[in-house]
């Protein structure tokens, strides 16, 4: 009996029950003993190991638990979900930077295509016509401008010269005793010319500032809209050239969605299109009616005003100016007084 107990050892003994089961008696001590030695309210984890028999092919279990006040809380699994992320600056450019690079080498390749005769184009032609006239009329107009801007220049410069004449004979009327009548009647004529040439001048100034700002700004501005509707016929063709190609194509899982994707993107610059082409037509009307208005008054004025200067009639000529509310300018006026200067 003791050769049979030697090999016995109290850390190797295994308590079985009468039935045959293991006795876990001593394992829930040890853990009692443990959660006793611990203060309550620590937060600690509380873990439970459960043995099984030695034949199991289960694993042990552990349950975890949070201790809170001496209570055992069970922590529950279950999905996470996370909130959207914040979006990215950067990432945000870096996709406004893609989406521009395709949109221009879409409406690059549609341009070539164009130009090569290899592709097809929305054309309007009620509109196109307008706005071809539009452009051929802005290139005369630009003309007229021009040439009135030179007859200014000009004017003002036999202006000044006949001011500075009739002064001229007016100092030798005073000097020249035998000719006093003589030179005084050039300086009368030289002073009344240059007075009417200012008025003249002042008549043209107003045609050239009426014009200008017709041709400038008006006329400039209905073209930056045609502008913009340009960009938009172009982008419509490329983007529909785009669906074209993938109809003609087979239809799959994978071409199905670009199929979607591109009529909504063709939809989308159609719309823009229609409103750029809206715009335009009526831009056009109100041009038309403003310009028909504008230039009728400022022809009427430099009809009138040139006919009057050459027919010497001063009287005729200051009326026009009224007539279309046009003061002159006095010559020196805006030229700050002696005190001023200091």
């Amino acid at each position: 009996m003791m050769a049979q107990e030697s090999p016995k050892n109290s850390a190797a003994e295994i308590p079985v029950t009468s039935n045959g089961e293991v006795d876990d008696s001593h394992e829930h001590g040890f853990n009692r003993d443990l959660k006793r030695s611990l203060p309550a309210g620590l937060g600690l984890s509380e873990t439970q190991i459960t043995s099984h028999g030695f034949d199991s092919t289960k694993e042990g279990v552990i349950e975890a638990g949070t201790l809170q006040g001496g209570q055992k809380t069970q922590t529950k699994s279950g999905p996470v979900i996370l909130a959207d992320e914040i979006k990215n600056p950067a990432m945000e450019k870096l996709e406004l930077v893609r989406k521009w690079s395709l949109n221009t080498y879409k409406c690059t390749r549609q341009i070539i295509s164009e130009k090569l005769g290899r592709g097809s184009r929305t054309v309007d032609l009620e509109l196109e016509a307008q706005i071809d006239i539009l452009r051929d009329n802005k290139k005369k107009y630009e003309n007229i401008l021009r040439l009135a801007q030179t007859l200014s220049t000009q004017l003002f410069q036999m202006v000044h010269t006949q001011r500075q004449l009739g002064d001229a004979f007016a100092d030798l009327s005073l000097k020249s005793l035998e000719l006093h009548e003589e030179f005084g009647y050039n300086a009368d004529t030289q002073k009344l010319l240059a007075k009417n040439g200012e008025t003249l001048l002042g008549a043209i100034n107003f045609f050239i500032a009426s014009v200008n700002t017709l041709v400038n700004k008006t006329i400039e501005d209905t073209l930056m809209t045609v502008k913009q509707y340009e960009s938009a016929r172009i982008e419509y063709d490329a983007y529909r050239t785009d669906l074209e190609e993938l109809n003609l194509g087979p239809r799959d899982a994978n071409t199905l969605p670009k199929i979607e994707q591109s009529q909504h993107l063709f939809q989308a610059h159609k719309e823009k299109y229609d409103k750029m082409r809206n715009d335009v037509s009526i831009k056009l009307k109100f041009l038309e009616e403003n310009k028909v208005k504008v230039l009728h008054n400022q022809l009427v004025l430099f009809h009138n005003a040139i006919a009057a200067y050459f027919a010497g009639n001063q009287k005729q000529l200051e009326q026009t100016l009224k007539q279309f509310h046009i003061k002159l300018k006095t010559p020196g006026a805006d030229a700050p007084s002696w005190l001023e200067e200091q």
